[in-house]
C-alpha cells in the first residue's frame, strides 16, 4: 500500500533568514509548515553579511526614510529577542575632507537618532581624534553612533529552531525539484541531496524565499518573474589580524561614495567589507576577486595608520544579494527594501524579492498578511515580543557569571563562546555533564564532542563547514588537519 503524501498548509522554499523567519511566524500562528533548503541553513547570502543589525545610515542619502525607520525599530526588537547573538556596537565615522561635509554627516546622524525610539542604544556625538587614534593623523574629526552586531547565520538557525519548536518540519540538504498545481494547492517533489532519494508532499501555498535564486525558482512554476526586475549584486569581505585595540567599529567613506566597515571580530581579527558589484554567475560559486581585495585594502590604507597587503588576508567570503532593479546603474543606490508578490493562479504562491537581515521579522509579518486570504483562520501577529531560543536572559555578563558559578569546571573561553552562541540553550547542550571529561573528544579550540552532538541533533549540522563557519566562527582558528579530522567525524554519523 502506497504511503500517504504528507500535507501542509505552507511550504517555504529557502533556508535563509527570510525563509526561516516566515516559517517561524507561520508555525506560531498555527499553520502546518514545512521548509526545504537545498544546502545548509544560511549557506548563501544570510551568512555572508557584514554581521550588522543597523538602520542603514547611508540609505538616508537616497531618501529611504521608511526603510531606515523600520530598521531602527527592529534593532530594539532584536536586542530584546536575542541578547546572546545581538549586542550594541559603537561606530566611528571619520570626516574625510573633500567628501560628505561635516554638516551633512551631523544632520544625517540627527535623523538617525530620532527617526525611531531608542531604548537601549546611546545617541551620536562628535569626536575630536587624538594621537591615540588608529586612524591617520590628518583625520582629526569623527562622529560616533550606535548600531548592533549580529551573528547572522546563528540568527537563521535560531529562527529555524523556533519554527521547529512550534511544529514546523525543517528539511536541509533537500532540493525542490518540481512543483505542480493540484486541487488542494501544490504537489511538490523534493530530493534528498545526500541520498538522491525523492519524495512528495502537498502544500496549500508556496513561498519562494530563495534569495538570489528567486528567478530560477519562479521559472519552475512557469513564471518569468518579470513583474519584478532583480539585479544580483555581489558583496565581499576580508578578514585580517586585528587592526587596533579598541572595541569600536569604523565606517569609512570613499571617493566613489561607497562605505566600508571595519569591525572587531572574534577577538583577534578585523572584518572588512563590503564591496558591491554586479554578478551574473551561479550565486553558490561567488567568491572575492583580486580587484575587490585591492579595493578593500585601498580604502583601509587610506584611513588607518597600519598598512595592509594581500598577505594579511586570512579569510574572505562573498554573498550575492538580490536587489530590486532601479533606473540607476549604480548598485549602491538600489533599494534594500523588500517587495512581496502574491499570485493565486494556478495556485497560491508568494514570492519574496529583496530585503535585508535587519528587517527579516517585519518581512515575515508582511508575508503572513499577504497569505491571510488563503488562511483566514490563522493566529495573530506574535513575534514582536517573542524571544528566540536561548534568549531568555538580560545580558551576557550576568548569564556568564550565573553559569560560571553553576559549572565552575567549564573553561572561561568555552563558556564565553557558548554564551554568545547558545544563551540559555547551554543547559540543553550540557545535559548531564558535570566535568570536562563528560564533554567527550576535544577537536581543538574549545570544540568538544558534546557540542557537536547538540548541533547535529538540534541545529541540523551535518558537515565541518556547518559547524566551523555557520554555527561558530572556529573556522578562523582550525588548521587544515583539524578540519579534515572533524569532517571525518561528521561523516561517520550521517
Amino acid at each position: 500500500m502506497q504511503d500517504a503524501i504528507p500535507e501542509y498548509d505552507l511550504l517555504v522554499v529557502g533556508g535563509g533568514v527570510n525563509g526561516c523567519g516566515i516559517a517561524a511566524d507561520a508555525a506560531g500562528r498555527g499553520l502546518r509548515v514545512a521548509l526545504c533548503e537545498q544546502s545548509d541553513l544560511a549557506a548563501g547570502t544570510s551568512s555572508a553579511s557584514t554581521k550588522l543589525i543597523h538602520g542603514g545610515l547611508r540609505y538616508l542619502e537616497y531618501y529611504e526614510f521608511s526603510l531606515v525607520r523600520q530598521a531602527l525599530a527592529e534593532r530594539e526588537v532584536l536586542l530584546q529577542a536575542a541578547p546572546h547573538i545581538v549586542w550594541p556596537l559603537r561606530f566611528r565615522l571619520p570626516h574625510m575632507p573633500g567628501l560628505r561635509p561635516r554638516w551633512m554627516l551631523r544632520a544625517g546622524l540627527f535623523l538617525y537618532d530620532h527617526l525611531s525610539r531608542r531604548n537601549r542604544l546611546a545617541g551620536s556625538r562628535s569626536l575630536r581624534l587624538g594621537g591615540d587614534s588608529p586612524l591617520k593623523p590628518e583625520l582629526r574629526h569623527a562622529f560616533e553612533y550606535s548600531d548592533c552586531w549580529v551573528d547572522d547565520s546563528r540568527l537563521v538557525v535560531l529562527n529555524a529552531m523556533q519554527a521547529a519548536g512550534r511544529g514546523a518540519c525543517i528539511m536541509t540538504r533537500t532540493r525542490c525539484v518540481e512543483t505542480r498545481p493540484v486541487a488542494k494547492g501544490w504537489q511538490v517533489t523534493l530530493e534528498d541531496c545526500n541520498r538522491s532519494e525523492r519524495h512528495q508532499l502537498q502544500a496549500r501555498a508556496l513561498v519562494n524565499a530563495t534569495g538570489p535564486w528567486v528567478d530560477r525558482f519562479a521559472a519552475m512554476q512557469g513564471e518569468s518573474s518579470n513583474s519584478r526586475s532583480v539585479r544580483l549584486v555581489k558583496g565581499s569581505h576580508i578578514v585580517v589580524p586585528r587592526l587596533y585595540a579598541g572595541n569600536e567599529a569604523y565606517m569609512l567613506q570613499h571617493v566613489d561614495r561607497r562605505i566600508v566597515f571595519v569591525i572587531p571580530w572574534e577577538g583577534d581579527f578585523s572584518l572588512i567589507g563590503t564591496t558591491e558589484e554586479k554578478y551574473d554567475a551561479d550565486p553558490a560559486a561567488a567568491g572575492i576577486s583580486a580587484d575587490e581585495q585591492r579595493y578593500l585594502l585601498r580604502v583601509v590604507n587610506e584611513n588607518f595608520r597600519a598598512r595592509l597587503s594581500t598577505g594579511d588576508i586570512l579569510h574572505s567570503f562573498a554573498g550575492v544579494r538580490p536587489l530590486l532593479e532601479g533606473e540607476s546603474d549604480d548598485s549602491t543606490s538600489l533599494s534594500r527594501d523588500y517587495t512581496l508578490d502574491f499570485e493565486n493562479d494556478p495556485a497560491p504562491l508568494l514570492t519574496v524579492h529583496g530585503g535585508k537581515i535587519t528587517t527579516y521579522r517585519r518581512l515575515a509579518e508582511a508575508a503572513l498578511q499577504s497569505l491571510k486570504p488563503i488562511f483566514p483562520d490563522m493566529g495573530p501577529e506574535w513575534t514582536a515580543n517573542a524571544v528566540l531560543p536561548g534568549g531568555e536572559f538580560a545580558d551576557q555578563a550576568t548569564l556568564f557569571r550565573e553559569l560560571a558559578t553553576r559549572h565552575p569546571w567549564l573553561p572561561d573561553g568555552v563558556l564565553g563562546r557558548w554564551v554568545r552562541s547558545y544563551g540559555r540553550c547551554i543547559e540543553a547542550l550540557l545535559g548531564d555533564a558535570s566535568r570536562l571529561e563528560d564533554l567527550g573528544t576535544h577537536w581543538g579550540h574549545g570544540l568538544y564532542d558534546r557540542e557537536l552532538q547538540y548541533l547535529e541533533s538540534t541545529e541540523w549540522a551535518q558537515t565541518a563547514a556547518d559547524v566551523l563557519w555557520r554555527r561558530s566562527k572556529l573556522g578562523l582558528r582550525f588548521s587544515k588537519a583539524e578540519v579534515e579530522a572533524l569532517e571525518q567525524r561528521m561523516r561517520s554519523v550521517l
